[in-house]
C-alpha cells in the first residue's frame, strides 16, 4: 500500500510538471518519514547515490561538449561533411547526419549536439529549401547518436550502476549508433529520390583540405578518450579530464579560448551536471524505497511466471521503456530500474553489456516524445517553433531508430561484436 502511495504521488507531481527529481524525492520523502526512519539517513541515501567515483566522468565529458561547442567545432565539422560531400544529392541532410557522428565523438549529450548543431543546420536547410519539419526533425534524431555513441553519459550511469565496465559498454555502443546514422541515411535517400530540386554541386578540392585541416586537431579528442580507454592507459573518468584539457590547449592554440568562453562553459556545465545530480540522488533514494520493498524480487518472479524466453523478455522490457521514457528523465529511469531488472537480465543469460547498449538506445528514443523530450524543447528554444511542430518533424524519423533498436534486440552480436574483439 505504501509503495502504491509512492507511485502515484510521484506520477501526480510528474503530471503536474514538477521537476523530475523533486517528483521523486517528495513521495520517498514521506515514505521515509511514515517508515519511521530518520530524515538523516534519508539525506544520506541521496549523497551516497553521487558519491560515485566513476560519476566524475559525467561533468568532464558535459565540459567536453560544452567547450566543444563554444570552441565552434561544430561549425567546423558542418563545414568539413558539406565540403566532401558537395557531390551527394540532398548533401545538407546527409551531413545532417554525418556532422553529428564527428560530434558525437566528443560531445556524449544529445542536448549539446541539439542546441550547437541545431543552430547551424536548420537554417542552412531551410535556406536551401528543405522543409523545416524536414530539417527540426533530422536534427533532432540525429542527436540521439551523441549519448550512444562513446563518449555516453548515459553509458557512464549505467556502467556505475550495473557494475560493468564502462570501456565495454563504450565499445558495444559504437555498431549501434553507426547504425542509428544509417538508418536516417537511408530514410534521407528514398526522400530524396522524390525531390529532384535537390541537387548535387561540384567538388570543390581546395575547399575540402582547407576544411580538412580545421578538423584534423579536434577530432583527436575521440582517439584520445577510446584509445586510452581501449589500451589500458586510463580510466573512462581519467579519459574524460585528459580530453577536457586536450580541448582547452586545442583553444588557446586556435585562439578561440577566452576568460569569457572558459566562464560561459563552465556556467552551462555546472547547470547541466547540477540537473543531473540531483536526479541521481532523488532516484538512489527511490531505489531504497524499492529495496526495502523487495521490488527486485517481485519483479523477478512476475517476468520468469511470464515467460521463459529472453527475447520476449527484452521485447517487454522495451515497451515498458519506452512508455516510461515518454515520462521520466532517462538518467532517472536508468538509476531505479537497473537495479531491478539486472538480476532478471542474468537470470534469463543475457549480456549485461547488451541489455545496457539496448536500454541506452531506447530512452534516448524517449528524448523525442513528449512530454518530457528534452531534445524537443532544445529544439524549439533553438528555433523559435512550437514544440508539436516539431515533433511532426520527428514522427517519420522514429522508424528507422525503432528499427535500430528491435536489431539489436534480436541480435546480440550487433552490439557485442566490437567488445569481443577486443577481448572486454
Amino acid at each position: 500500500m505504501e509503495l502504491a502511495l509512492v507511485a502515484i504521488g510521484i506520477l501526480v507531481l510528474l503530471f503536474l510538471r514538477v521537476p523530475v527529481a523533486f517528483s521523486i524525492l517528495g513521495p520517498c520523502l514521506m515514505y521515509f518519514m511514515l517508515n519511521g526512519y530518520s530524515t538523516g539517513l534519508a539525506l544520506k541515501t541521496v549523497f551516497d547515490a553521487a558519491n560515485s567515483f566513476p560519476l566524475l566522468a559525467v561533468p568532464l565529458f558535459i565540459f567536453v561538449g560544452v567547450i566543444a561547442n563554444k570552441l565552434g567545432i561544430a561549425e567546423r565539422l558542418f563545414d568539413f561533411c558539406l565540403a566532401a560531400m558537395s557531390r551527394v544529392r540532398g548533401n545538407l541532410a546527409y551531413v545532417n547526419v554525418g556532422t553529428s557522428v564527428g560530434f558525437a565523438w566528443m560531445s556524449g549529450s544529445a542536448l549539446a549536439d541539439a542546441a550547437g548543431l541545431g543552430k547551424v543546420q536548420v537554417p542552412a536547410m531551410t535556406r536551401a529549401g528543405y522543409p523545416f519539419r524536414f530539417a527540426a526533425g533530422l536534427t533532432a534524431s540525429s542527436a540521439l547518436i551523441s549519448p550512444v555513441m562513446p563518449p555516453s553519459i548515459p553509458a557512464v550511469i549505467f556502467a556505475s550502476v550495473a557494475t560493468i565496465s564502462t570501456g565495454a559498454l563504450f565499445a558495444a555502443s559504437v555498431v549501434p549508433a553507426l547504425l542509428m546514422a544509417l538508418g536516417l541515411c537511408v530514410y534521407i535517400f528514398f526522400w530524396v529520390r522524390k525531390r529532384p530540386e535537390f541537387a548535387s554541386q561540384p567538388f570543390d578540392s581546395r575547399r575540402f583540405w582547407r576544411a580538412g585541416r580545421r578538423v584534423l586537431l579536434p577530432l583527436g579528442t575521440p582517439v584520445i578518450i577510446l584509445g586510452g580507454i581501449v589500451g589500458g592507459l586510463f580510466t573512462p573518468t581519467e579519459a574524460a579530464g585528459i580530453a577536457a584539457l586536450y580541448m582547452l590547449i586545442l583553444g588557446m592554440f586556435n585562439r578561440t579560448l577566452n576568460l569569457r568562453v572558459l566562464w560561459d562553459a563552465a556556467k552551462e556545465t555546472v547547470f547541466l551536471t547540477g540537473g543531473i545530480m540531483i536526479i541521481i540522488g532523488a532516484a538512489g533514494m527511490l531505489g531504497q524505497v524499492l529495496a526495502r520493498e523487495r521490488v527486485a524480487q517481485g519483479v523477478a518472479d512476475w517476468m520468469t511466471s511470464v515467460t521463459d524466453s529472453p527475447i520476449v523478455f527484452l521485447l517487454i522490457v522495451n515497451a515498458i521503456l519506452i512508455l516510461l521514457g515518454m515520462v521520466v528523465d532517462a538518467t532517472a529511469i536508468i538509476l531505479v530500474t537497473v537495479p531491478v531488472l539486472m538480476p532478471v537480465v542474468v537470470s534469463f543469460g543475457i549480456d549485461p553489456v547488451h541489455f545496457g547498449v539496448i536500454m541506452i538506445v531506447n530512452l534516448m528514443i524517449g528524448l523525442l516524445t513528449p512530454p518530457v523530450g528534452s531534445v524537443l524543447y532544445v529544439m524549439s528554444s533553438v528555433t523559435n517553433r512550437s514544440v508539436d511542430e516539431i515533433f511532426r518533424g520527428i514522427l517519420p524519423f522514429l522508424v528507422p531508430l525503432v528499427s535500430v533498436l528491435l536489431l539489436i534486440t534480436f541480435f546480440p552480436q550487433i552490439a557485442m561484436f566490437v567488445p569481443n574483439a577486443l577481448g572486454f
